[in-house]
């Protein structure tokens, strides 16, 4: 009987091993901004694989079943694999799972009260007037993006004339985690980091005013 007790701690004592290696693999990609998708893929093979063993002795040794059910992954596959809802494995995407999207458009003022008014007019229907008076023209664009559908097409109005603008397309390794920044920091959000990988820049510009000529009546 001792000899089956060490057998099954050892079993698992590795599944332990591998789940601490595991997590190393996992919180080393974090801090950096860079996923070693090759050695998570080995941490979570040999992670996989501890269990399926642990499993498999403790069944043979006391008749017990563990609390999860996993196949065992072949060690010297190239094809990193994830398991699927139903715990079979299927191939990974190949793809980078975080995209960021940036974007930037600048404006001219046409009419500065009118747009302060247009946005102490939106506190006003959505019951948000106990916020006082709107400020400044900048304070008016944050309002109407805010009560608007939270893009820029909330800016698309006569007080407001879009000068060239862009949007830049991002492949990176960290999602943005806004509880790390400070809110005083407008930069911080859109500062790409050196693991960053930039997919492509669109450049927008506003489309030219159409001049009608007028034609002196023929008399």
């Amino acid at each position: 009987m001792g000899h089956v007790n060490l057998r099954v701690e050892t079993a698992l004592a590795n599944v332990v091993a591998a789940a601490q290696d595991h997590l190393a693999a996992v919180a080393a990609g974090e801090s950096s901004g860079v996923r070693d998708h090759e050695a998570l893929w080995r941490a979570y093979v040999a992670l996989n694989n501890a269990t399926y063993r642990y499993a498999e002795v403790l069944l043979e040794a006391y008749g017990e079943v563990a609390p999860w059910q996993v196949d065992w992954i072949d060690p010297t596959t190239t094809e990193p694999t994830v398991p699927d809802e139903h715990g079979h494995a299927t191939p990974a995407d190949p793809h980078p799972s975080v995209i960021s999207v940036r974007q930037r458009r600048d404006y001219r003022v046409a009419s500065a009260s009118s747009l302060i008014r247009l946005a102490e007019d939106a506190r006003g229907v959505t019951g948000d007037a106990v916020d006082g008076p709107v400020g400044s023209v900048g304070e008016a664009v944050l309002v109407l993006v805010q009560l608007g559908d939270g893009t820029l097409a909330s800016l698309d109005l006569p007080e407001l004339e879009p000068f060239e603008g862009v949007v830049a397309v991002f492949e990176v390794g960290r999602r943005l985690a806004l509880d790390a920044l400070a809110r005083d920091d407008g930069e911080a959000p859109f500062r790409a980091e050196p693991s960053d990988r930039l997919v492509g820049r669109l450049d927008e510009r506003p489309a030219p005013a159409v001049t009608v000529a007028s034609r002196a009546p023929v008399g």
